[in-house]
């Protein structure tokens, strides 16, 4: 949600925004926003005055009491219960011009920042770097389920009976390397100076409208029926939440978060969920990076964030690239974000395995993250997050990296101490 006095000040920038976001439709609300805000100010500003008129005529009253004034006093009473009368509606109008105001400000986009490349969806997102040279082996690369299976590493069919389409069971080595992938995730995010969380896996509607927008929410959130509880797409959502209402003193800045969890999406429009692939799922496990920090650190902390993800990437030998995402592809609440793929050679290109952003001030407006500075001043925060790993989609670029001929898979180095000493799986 973006500073009203944004739209008070420069509705212009506002509207340009909205189009480079290709969102001509919400031109209108600008508009609206304007009016609603106007009414609802005078509405503020007349009931203030009322207060003042009735604070004056209530002293009247009690000094033409004292002399024995009793028929002016009574219509100098009916005068303020009229005030009253009135004062109910205003507060009323302010309620209602301030909801309206509210409403449609919650799905205006956030200003994105001027470095952010034009374009109208993903297919014009931009390639940043690369990092690693891509290889392609001179034998075939099975697809990633039958390499899977070969290692016994697998059950689909099982999951589909109990579960449907979009879950698995992993078993044997592969679900150890799953473990060992975020085992060493977490290690690695803590030598960099990171907290470890493991946070709640269900959080209230507040929170959810706090850190994503009504569309995201409606595309991803399964709700638990009969509560006022949702079940996590990402740790970020909890670990955003976490501070909800809370003035950070500016000294404790920046908060630097890594968490842990199971994370559930319902995937909608998602062009169907494959049968046999664990690419786009229902139910998979990340690592994840969050920051909280002075405005003026964000963008610093957006490029160490990244760049963790790629160190980590490479540290087990599998070459990555970063994609600008262009203005059309970022969901409301960002100022600017990048994917961060992997190559695949058996596709002979790159996929996605994390998703790293800045939003502003976005979720603190929503969510009420304030900081507080040493002479009592207070602003809002900015908040970052980021995909450190998330298996097992993660796995699909690690077994086709390391697959050898023979179909056994390497395991590089750092994830050795993690899967028992062992340095292939068979």
């Amino acid at each position: 949600m973006i500073d009203i006095n944004l739209i008070r000040k420069t509705p212009d920038v506002v509207r340009e925004n909205i189009k480079k976001k290709f969102q001509d439709s919400k031109l209108p609300l600008v508009d609206e926003i304007i009016d609603f805000d106007k009414k609802n100010r005078e509405a503020i500003q007349k009931a203030d005055s009322l207060r003042n008129q009735r604070k004056v005529l209530s002293n009247e009253i009690g000094s033409l009491m004292k002399q024995g004034k009793k028929e002016e006093a009574a219509a100098t009473k009916a005068k303020v219960a009229a005030i009253a009368e009135e004062l109910v509606e205003l507060e009323k109008m302010e309620e209602t011009y301030a909801e309206e105001v509210r409403k449609r400000m919650m799905v205006i986009p956030q200003i994105i920042d001027e470095s952010v490349p034009v374009g109208k969806d993903d297919s014009e997102n931009v390639e940043n770097e690369r990092f690693g040279e891509p290889f392609v082996p001179d034998f075939e690369i099975p697809y990633h389920v039958d390499i899977m299976e070969k290692l016994n590493g697998i059950d689909i069919d099982s999951a589909r009976r109990t579960s449907g389409n979009g879950f698995y069971y992993l078993k044997g080595d592969i679900a150890r390397l799953h473990s060992a992938v975020l085992t060493y995730a977490r290690d690695f995010m803590i030598d960099r100076g990171f907290t470890y969380f493991i946070p709640p896996y269900m959080i209230r509607s507040d929170v959810v409208n706090g850190v994503m927008s009504f569309s995201e929410m409606e595309n991803m959130m399964y709700k638990i029926e009969g509560e006022d509880l949702y079940l996590i797409g990402t740790s970020e959502h909890s670990m955003i939440g976490r501070f909800k209402d809370t003035i950070l003193k500016e000294e404790e800045l920046p908060q630097c978060l890594t968490s842990y969890s199971p994370c559930f999406r319902k995937e909608v429009g998602a062009h169907g969920i494959e049968e046999r692939g664990v690419y786009r799922i229902h139910q998979f496990e990340k690592q994840e990076m969050i920051v909280v920090c002075k405005p003026e650190d964000s963008m610093k902390w957006y490029n160490q964030l990244w760049q963790n993800t790629v160190d980590f990437f490479r540290s087990l030998d599998i070459p990555v690239r970063t994609l600008e995402c262009c203005s059309g592809d970022l969901a409301d609440l960002k100022v600017k974000s990048c994917d961060v793929e992997a190559w695949s050679p058996r596709q002979k290109k790159y996929f996605e395995v994390g998703s790293c952003s800045t939003l502003g001030d976005a979720q603190a407006r929503r969510l009420g993250i304030r900081v507080k500075t040493k002479d009592g001043n207070k602003y809002f925060a900015h908040t970052l997050n980021n995909t450190c790993v998330a298996p097992p989609r993660m796995l699909i670029a690690f077994l086709e990296n390391n697959l050898n001929e023979d179909g056994s898979v390497r395991i590089p180095e750092p994830l050795r101490m993690y899967m028992g000493g062992k340095d292939v799986i068979r």
